[in-house]
């Protein structure tokens, strides 16, 4: 302990030995009050959150957190508490937010940024910024119009979509709503021919790329939503309730399947043989969502699989604690340039979207900030989401000095 500690604690003693006194208790108590007052933080904030002024509209937003509380004002308890919950102690879902404070930009000066192109090829198609809708299920939940409403606000900014196998719309009126292909996101199920025929229904309706969810292998321990769940006051087995196969019959992709057979929507015995089958069924692309390690990045490519999702499903299962930004310079050295890598989990902001960017991701995911856009404001919520994403991402690109994203280098970012 260094003299000016010894110094300032010795003084907090006798402080606090002159406030027991009768007889010089009241000015000692005075100035006890005074040394232990907080001290403002530095920067001092202003103007915090205010959680008793919610935003009416969705222009009034002045970042995607505006939207959740919105949100959490607008659903039930237990709907909320499925969108917001992770597993476990949600070290997982902090850890994602966390992850991106640990990376700084380095900014490029006197580069002409006046003009900004965010356009980008996935997979052969382009789209108009590297900000792609994850899959999310039941968005019926949060508002009526659903995945619906998301799809024509993916329309409006010309974004890819990725359509959950649990949606509460069919792959066909997803793909109508959006005026253009949806990617389909696959659970397989415990049921190969359930498997098979999700994968023919998708390509019928025009969805060129598959999504095997590989991270979801048993239900997660999702103890935020358990504890909402008990503050509902509404009967909630119908949302939450429902146990397999009747779950499923009230999902349209899974509408004219029999499956009467299935237990699990999730199977904990897939493995890399399973991963090479789906391969060979599939006619179009096939994409592993939720690989986290070098390791089986590449096994993946060794299987011929066309890209890679980082993801750790927003912390919702397994609370591993490792933030999907930390996860992916590991996965790129692995791959090697032989497949396009996307990540999702945890980004908030255009900043978020460039450090993943700069370090070699091709494009970025996105799944909460979109449903409390959806819960608070329905499709106008989900626009203004992306519109601030956008926003942000372009205010980005120009301080760093990146006009195009071909322009963001890994010479631009750096971990501290």
């Amino acid at each position: 302990m260094t003299p000016k500690h010894l110094r300032a604690t010795s003084r907090r003693r006798l402080l606090q030995f002159l406030a027991a006194s009768p007889l010089v208790a009241p000015a000692a108590t005075a100035a006890l009050a005074e040394e232990l007052r907080p001290r403002p933080s530095d920067p001092i904030a202003w103007a915090p959150r205010d959680l008793d002024a919610l935003i009416t509209d969705p222009k009034q937003a002045l970042d995607v957190f505006d939207f959740e509380p919105v949100a959490h004002k607008n659903l039930p308890p237990a709907h909320f508490g499925y969108m917001a919950t992770g597993a476990d102690d949600e070290v997982t879902l902090r850890a994602n937010r966390e992850g991106f404070f640990r990376l700084q930009l380095r900014p490029r000066r006197l580069v002409d940024v006046a003009t900004i192109d965010m356009k980008v090829e996935i997979l052969g198609a382009s789209y108009d910024s590297p900000i792609v809708i994850a899959p999310t299920g039941s968005n019926r939940a949060f508002h009526p119009d659903g995945e619906l409403a998301v799809a024509r606000a993916a329309k409006s900014g010309n974004h890819l979509q990725i359509l959950s196998t649990v949606a509460t719309t069919s792959i066909e009126d997803a793909i109508m709503a959006r005026g253009a292909p949806v990617w389909f996101q696959l659970y397989p199920t415990d049921r190969w021919e359930v498997t098979e025929a999700l994968v023919r229904r998708a390509e019928r309706a025009g969805s060129p790329a598959v999504v095997l969810t590989v991270d979801a292998i048993i239900d997660g321990n999702w103890e935020t939503l358990a504890r909402m769940r008990r503050i509902d006051t509404r009967q909630c087995g119908d949302c939450h309730g429902r146990s397999f196969p009747e779950f499923l019959a009230h999902r349209p992709n899974f509408d004219g399947l029999d499956v009467t057979a299935v237990k699990n929507l999730n199977r904990a015995d897939m493995n890399w043989l399973f991963v090479n089958r789906l391969r060979d069924s599939v006619k179009g692309k096939l994409l592993l969502k939720g690989i986290l390690t070098q390791e089986d990045a590449v096994l993946a490519a060794k299987a011929g699989i066309d890209a890679i999702i980082v993801s750790n499903h927003g912390g919702r299962f397994g609370d591993n604690g490792r933030a999907t930004i930390d996860a992916l310079p590991e996965i790129l050295a692995a791959v090697g340039g032989r497949m396009q890598v996307l990540i999702d989990s945890g980004f908030r902001r255009g900043t978020d979207v460039v450090k993943a960017l700069a370090l070699g991701a091709r494009a970025i995911c996105i799944g909460r900030p979109y449903l409390w856009g959806l819960a608070a404001f329905g499709q106008s919520g989900v626009e203004r989401v992306l519109d601030i994403l956008l926003k942000e991402t372009h205010a980005a690109m120009q301080q760093i000095g990146a006009p195009s994203l071909r322009d963001i280098t890994p010479a631009m970012v750096r971990r501290t």
